[in-house]
Parts: C-alpha cells; sequence; structure tokens
C-alpha cells in the first residue's frame, strides 16, 4: 500500500510521540521512513545597524540547526533501526513549514505524510494545529493525521 512514508517532528514531545508511533505504523507496513525536521530559515537582525557580536552568523545557525535536527529525529531512527527499516532524515529550512512538508513529500515520492494534530504550538488549540491544517489543504497526498489523547510527560 505505502512504501515510503514521510514522518515530520518539530522537536515538541508531542510530534516525538506522533514520530514514534509513524515508525510503528510504518513498520506493519513495511515501509521506508523518511523523518523530516523543518527549522525556521535564517533571520538578519533588523533592527540594529550592526551585528551583535553574540549574534551566530548564517553558517553557525544552519549548523546548530542540523543538530537540533539530527538530536530530535535520533529517537526516529533509533526505532527505525530497531525494526529493521530504511530509513533517512531530512532536516530543511522555511518560514512556512507546511509548505516545505508538502514540497518534500513531493520531492522525494512520499506515498503518505504522517503528522501530529498537533506540535510546537500545543493542546490550547481546539482544532487542528496551523501546520497540519495547510498540509491537509495543499497536499494531494495522503496524510495520516495522529492525535495522542492524554499529553505527554516530558
Amino acid at each position: 500500500m505505502y512504501r515510503k512514508i514521510l514522518v515530520t517532528t518539530d522537536g515538541s514531545a508531542v510530534s516525538q510521540h506522533t514520530a514514534c508511533a509513524g515508525v510503528k505504523f510504518a513498520q506493519q507496513l513495511g515501509a521506508e521512513v523518511l523523518a523530516l525536521f523543518v527549522a525556521p530559515d535564517y533571520q538578519y537582525p533588523v533592527y540594529v545597524e550592526i551585528i551583535p557580536p553574540s549574534y551566530p552568523s548564517e553558517e553557525e545557525y544552519v549548523a546548530q540547526m542540523h543538530r537540533m535536527g539530527e538530536e530530535y529525529m535520533s529517537k526516529i531512527t533509533r526505532s527505525c533501526a530497531t525494526a529493521n527499516l530504511a530509513h533517512r532524515c531530512m532536516t530543511t529550512f522555511s518560514d512556512s513549514p507546511a509548505l516545505k512538508i508538502v514540497a518534500v513529500a513531493e520531492e522525494e515520492g512520499c506515498d503518505l505524510i504522517f503528522m501530529g494534530s498537533h506540535g510546537r504550538s500545543g493542546w490550547n488549540q481546539l482544532l487542528l494545529g496551523s501546520v497540519t491544517n495547510k498540509v491537509l489543504s495543499h497536499t494531494t497526498k495522503p496524510v495520516l493525521v495522529h492525535r495522542l489523547i492524554v499529553e505527554p510527560v516530558v
């Protein structure tokens, strides 16, 4: 049915639980997993004339986001390795994570996008999270929205 599943994470506890559920789902199908973390684009400080020395350079920011992505996806990687699933992790950059998720799913030939109903924006939203809602409205690919009944303990 599905051969390649895109599993998203934003590093939050909720998305980590969702990602592990995505790996279990992929294991049941014997599908490959593409784990994705979308980091915000680098922002130059526009409020000052001179960049403060403590402000990270673009290269430092990109390296830090890649390290964070690896950390966020390490649990997914371990779960995939334990389940003997083919997997790959990707960190990308965009100020519009939903559109980036849709674009990566297209570019990488994913059959399904597996994501949480809520992520970093949290449980204070009554309806679907904004990123999930935008993905649903911008893709023609199937999207499996995983919803946790109980908020995970961090």
